[in-house]
């Protein structure tokens, strides 16, 4: 297969201006005539859905939460990247650019990033525009504060609360044309298949979550807004009902899957306790603009009260080994470096598996005032779920599944190499490279949305006619059939175990082989494990109830036997990826100081897994990765 990136000709920094100047267009009265099916309605799907009926195309949104609300964007916590440089201390576009760049391991698509550097200084005056209320200082101009991986101030935030707040924008935003009756809403209504019509992506089923009804929508373009695949190992910090279905079912009708190894680790989240967890919580990585971080030196403290252990004994792990960027070292870094210091007997509290994050210094320095001021939610949340008090004693954190940044295959323009499917936010692979910068997820999502995709898919249907394929087309007829079938299958298994079960099992293999750390033993025996899992999965589920009403454990079930399949593809692409790179961390390719080690040689590009067929083993095609305005150095926060 060939990949055909369709970047623009010229210097990397005119790409986006130059696509622009040559976009087709499609006369305002004629856009009336395409419809556009959008599915997610979190930041991404929100803002594109909005932003496209704004321009006159006809939108269907389907999300599968009974209100655009719930989404999961609604989570994220620290704030948005933007190159606005308020602060006056040196910011840039290209800044901005080359840190996105450098913070996903030079394994991010230049010229994609480039665009996201340029339109991240417009998401901020949209969004002020719409009211999001973000963080003043006393003289009322919006303030700033740093995140990891960047020297500087160039994160927006609302309070701890940021994704809540832009989420609400783009409801606004949402809800008026829904109102106008430009955006037809589907809520509890999730996609089980792509339809795919002579090569073209032209529509999807749906199983509408309340009544059980499967049924086919038709449209000229389809896009996926559909959010990431975390949950595949189980604990994460993901809302629970987060899946990869959407991605993995485009994926089994051609859709390349890029980069599925490429995971996030977030290094601020609260600590396992048990397994009675369904889920983790994260805890904003902006406390790490204040918090510190650090274990005791000596073994034999680790029990005390950290109050008694003296400045002393403590170790600062992250200011000491990289003392250029100290609490804020990248996540990928900072969690490697966290479960360094755990395995070496360091941990503190239960299990021993956790970090201290300690805010002494900032309340002393500030007063208690000025922290809550900053972060009162955050501190409220952790007390909630810990019963400590983060003012009184350190909190304990631990590294834990966040984003990913692999998804959906897509060319500059956003659409996957199935001509008419667009996928945007974490669904698709392209800006963030092995690991993601803390507050770029939401500008990319923003980005995606509101300044990208309304330009590129114009592009794309300006070529086509425009005309839906009747639902009563053989194809449609088919894939309905299919998904169908698969629901049936589900509920006649009636094994002795629950679709819980079976992901847990499943996310235990994942977490200690697929982790934080792999090696070629730990992913060969890992494939072997989850082939045996997902042969019980489909010979054991237990799946109750009927398919003719609401039944969340169908709608697990589903998901998970997509996760039993999609485990494997994320195994072997971290298998054949004989290096280290940002969150991808292969024991057997490191410094000699234990930092990843690349190899730009053999894996300086893009993986795109192809589909071959049930049991067949999958096809790896590669796009090059070309570096034109910043030079492949090693990666260094020291």
């Amino acid at each position: 297969m060939q990949l055909d990136a369709r970047v623009p000709g010229g210097p990397t920094a005119e790409k986006w201006s130059r696509f622009k100047k040559d976009q087709r267009l499609i006369n305002p009265a004629n856009k009336s005539k395409y419809h556009v099916i959008v599915v997610g309605s979190g930041l991404a799907g929100g803002s594109a859905a909005a932003s496209l009926a704004e321009l006159g195309y006809k939108v269907s949104c389907f999300c599968f939460q009974d209100s655009p609300r719930r989404a999961h964007s609604i989570a994220a916590q620290g704030g948005i990247n933007a190159a606005k440089n308020y602060r006056n201390d040196g910011d840039s576009v290209h800044r901005l650019f080359y840190d996105t760049v450098k913070g996903g391991d030079f394994r991010s698509r230049e010229a994609n990033v480039h665009r996201l550097a340029e339109v991240s200084v417009n998401i901020i005056d949209q969004c002020v525009a719409q009211g999001v209320p973000f963080a003043r200082e006393y003289g009322g101009l919006l303030d700033t504060r740093s995140f990891g991986g960047a020297q500087l101030q160039r994160t927006f935030y609302c309070r701890g609360q940021t994704g809540q707040q832009l989420l609400l924008g783009a409801y606004q935003a949402l809800s008026r044309q829904i109102g106008l009756g430009a955006v037809k809403m589907f809520p509890r209504c999730e996609m089980l298949d792509l339809v795919v019509v002579d090569g073209k992506a032209r529509g999807i089923v749906t199983r509408h979550l309340e009544t059980g009804k499967i049924e086919s929508h038709t449209a000229d373009a389809v896009v996926l807004a559909t959010g990431g695949y975390g949950n595949v190992f189980f604990l994460s910090t993901n809302a629970i009902g987060c899946n990869v279905t959407a991605t993995y079912r485009a994926y089994k009708r051609g859709a390349t899957f890029a980069n599925p190894c490429y995971t996030q680790i977030h290094p601020t989240c609260i600590p396992v306790t048990g397994d009675h967890q369904s889920k983790l919580t994260l805890m904003s990585e902006s406390l790490r603009n204040d918090g510190r971080v650090w274990v005791p030196k000596d073994k034999a403290d680790c029990g005390k009260h950290p109050s008694e252990i003296p400045e002393a004994a403590r170790d600062y792990y992250l200011e000491r080994k990289y003392p250029s960027y100290g609490n804020l070292a990248p996540r990928d870094i900072a969690s490697r470096a966290a479960k360094e210091a755990c395995d070496d007997g360091r941990g503190v509290g239960p299990g021993a598996r956790g970090v201290y994050l300690d805010f002494a210094t900032a309340i002393a320095k500030q007063g208690r005032a000025k922290i809550e001021e900053k972060y009162s939610n955050l501190f409220e949340m952790y007390e909630r779920i810990t019963a400590e008090s983060g003012y009184e004693r350190p909190m304990r954190i631990y590294p834990a599944v966040h984003y990913t940044m692999g998804g959906s295959w897509v060319n500059y323009e956003l659409m996957s190499n199935v001509p008419g499917l667009f996928v945007v936010g974490e669904a698709n692979f392209s800006d963030h490279g092995a690991n993601r910068l803390g507050a770029s997820a939401l500008m990319q999502g923003l980005a995606d949305g509101y300044f990208v995709l309304p330009y590129t898919l114009t592009h794309w249907l300006a070529g086509e006619k425009p005309g839906v394929t009747p639902t009563d087309h053989p194809e449609f007829k088919r894939t309905e059939a299919e998904a169908t079938e698969r629901i049936k299958k589900l509920l006649s298994i009636k094994g002795k175990k629950t679709a819980t079960e079976l992901h847990r099992e499943l996310g235990n293999v994942m977490w200690e082989k697929v982790g934080m750390a792999r090696t070629r033993y730990s992913l060969e025996s890992a494939i072997v494990r989850i082939q045996e899992l997902r042969a019980e999965f489909w010979a054991n589920v237990n799946v109750p109830g009927s398919d003719a009403d609401l039944n969340t454990a169908l709608e697990r079930a589903n998901r998970v036997s997509d996760f039993m399949e999609f485990g494997e593809l994320l195994a072997r692409d971290a298998l054949v990826r004989e290096e280290s790179c940002g969150g991808h961390f292969r024991v057997e390719h490191q410094t000699s100081d234990g930092e990843a080690q690349r190899d730009d040689s053999k894996f300086c590009h893009v993986a795109a897994w192809e589909y071959a067929g049930e049991g067949k083993t999958p096809i790896r095609n590669e796009e090059p990765l070309v570096f034109d305005a910043i030079k492949l150095v090693e990666r260094s926060y020291k």
